[in-house]
């Protein structure tokens, strides 16, 4: 166990004993992630490669013997307190809506909420808020992990990821896909989780990045974004309209050698919507086979292809996140793109690992010289997914 994450365990631990003036019954943590590639495929059953990053939220928790449920974090500042009797998503506001939402979510996935204890939570995380690198999955994955363990349920990682949707979709009120949970709780060290979103079905594919001299640099804008609001939902109705007029269940039925007659039966930003997540589901199979034949230094003008559709089909970027991209691929990264949800957050650059600090100050240098508040920059490396710790 590293130093950090040693300190991680030892200050969400001393977080609980401060507000709840006992020891936790154990600690649990789980990962952002990154989306290497397959940007709003998730919920158009299609394909998506995120990973799991070295940035954790950790959760101490212990059962109570009532049914009052208190949790507070690091960020949030008075805990929140509620019966499990109260537990319905019209009742959650704020950052607690994510572990409580998650407790709800259970209930719908067959625990017996009425039976069950109470709990408390302390919650601290380093991984950074609104940048695209979700936050909110990693509290949702640790959380359901830690409930799934004291209430004895018994649910496996895939339910535990439809949980942590369900209460982001309910709970939370942003209209996102199973990508996010899926790499937090399903996420292994040096490899990329290959989903399949109408499935569900996911295979680990080994990344390369190390023994090829890369890193993946993450680019935090310092643009925040927020999913519950009106952008990300407008999207995903353009694309259940598309997928209406098309006469198909969803865009996964849509290939490329489909969007002549996509142009015809669709106005043009609808058409524009629908050619992005065609083409991007395409990226991400071209990615995978490249990553197993050719490996990770080819996949850079796919990097680089996702993000001007994401750009100008899907116009989900800003211009902190197009210049961020830009100027990392002026600097010598070999592929770049904004991840996330859009409207802010980060991008990724695929870097030579002797190059990163150079990419990193230009970047830093163009943001400034544009009027842009300065970015966080950092490497992450894929990690395993959510864990007992202690």
């Amino acid at each position: 166990m590293s130093p950090l994450h040693q300190a991680a365990l030892s200050a969400v631990q001393a977080g609980f004993e401060s507000r709840f003036n006992h020891a936790p019954a154990g600690i649990w943590s789980a990962p952002g992630r990154v989306n290497l590639i397959g940007e709003h495929t998730d919920y158009n059953g299609g394909f998506v490669l995120p990973f799991a990053i070295d940035r954790r939220t950790v959760v101490a928790l212990s059962t109570r013997t009532d049914r009052t449920v208190r949790v507070a974090s690091s960020f949030g500042g008075e805990a929140v307190e509620m019966s499990l009797d109260e537990l319905f998503p019209e009742n959650f506001a704020g950052w607690s809506a994510y572990p409580l939402g998650v407790a709800w979510a259970l209930g719908q996935f067959g625990a017996d909420l009425t039976a069950m204890p109470g709990f408390e939570a302390y919650i601290d995380s380093d991984v950074p808020i609104g940048a695209g690198l979700s936050s909110s999955a990693a509290i949702e994955s640790a959380v359901a992990l830690a409930l799934n363990d004291v209430w004895g349920l018994g649910l496996d990682r895939a339910t535990l990821a439809k949980v942590g949707q369900l209460a982001e979709n309910r709970a939370v009120g942003a209209p996102t896909g199973i990508m996010d949970q899926s790499a937090s709780l399903l996420g292994q060290a040096d490899s990329a989780v290959f989903l399949d979103c109408r499935s569900l079905e996911a295979e680990v594919i080994e990344l390369g990045f190390d023994p090829a001299g890369l890193e993946l640099l993450i680019i935090d804008t310092k643009v925040s974004h927020d999913h519950a609001t009106g952008g990300y939902a407008a999207r995903r109705t353009s694309c259940e309209t598309g997928a209406r007029l098309l006469g198909v269940p969803s865009l996964r039925e849509v290939h490329v050698d489909d969007l002549p007659r996509a142009a015809d039966v669709l106005d043009d930003e609808t058409f524009r919507r629908v050619r992005h997540i065609v083409t991007e589901n395409q990226r991400v199979l071209d990615t995978v086979r490249a990553l197993r034949v050719l490996g990770p230094g080819t996949i850079g003008p796919l990097l680089d292809a996702s993000h001007l559709s994401m750009r100008d089909d899907f116009e989900i970027s800003v211009p902190q996140l197009d210049l961020a991209v830009t100027t990392a691929r002026g600097a010598g990264a070999i592929g770049a793109r904004m991840t996330g949800g859009g409207f802010g957050g980060s991008a990724i650059a695929l870097v030579p690992r002797d190059l990163i600090p150079a990419v990193a100050v230009a970047v830093q240098a163009a943001f400034a010289l544009d009027g842009y508040a300065t970015p966080d920059t950092f490497v992450v490396r894929a990690a395993g997914g959510a864990a007992r710790e202690a």
